[in-house]
């Protein structure tokens, strides 16, 4: 089984808070009874720590019954706004010539690309279509601002918190 680094160093750093937090109720439980307090100490907070994870992760799994949210279409969304703007900044660079054309297209295809995931809402989608058509275009920077503004209006509004 294959387990990622991020994942691996987030259990890491778990266990060790486990540890340090029972390392602390032993000491705690020694300073007042001894060494049978420090074993008392160690055992209630391990057994205060099993309860506590177990509920947290049953809260965790349903926060607020009854709202669906989709964190990964959200953050999606995100991704696709700065890929069309980076894409804009590429057709009206700041300076003039100051992006090759080998990296606009480059900016370009990776920004068409997340634009068509099929995970996005539907009105994201649209309006990144939209603005990848201004952009296109190349003829008025303003119409590609516009664009862009209006793709970012569509992430806010598609999010489920708002």
């Amino acid at each position: 089984m294959k387990v990622s680094p991020g994942t691996r160093m987030h259990v890491l750093l778990t266990m060790m808070m486990v540890v340090c937090v029972v390392a602390g109720g032993a000491c705690f439980g020694f300073a007042f009874g001894g060494w049978t307090g420090a074993a008392v100490g160690a055992g209630t907070t391990a057994v205060g720590i099993g309860l506590g994870g177990f509920f947290h992760s049953q809260i965790a799994l349903d926060p607020l019954p009854g709202v669906q949210t989709d964190g990964i279409s959200e953050g999606l969304a995100d991704v696709v706004v700065m890929g069309v703007a980076l894409y804009e900044a590429a057709v009206f660079p700041v300076t003039p010539g100051g992006v090759s054309e080998r990296e606009q297209k480059v900016r370009r295809t990776v920004a068409y690309r997340l634009a068509a995931y099929d995970g996005l809402p539907r009105a994201v989608r649209i309006s990144a279509a939209a603005a990848l058509e201004v952009i296109d275009e190349g003829l008025d920077k303003q119409r590609a601002r516009t664009a862009v503004k209006e793709l970012s209006l569509a992430v806010y509004d598609s999010r489920g918190g708002h």
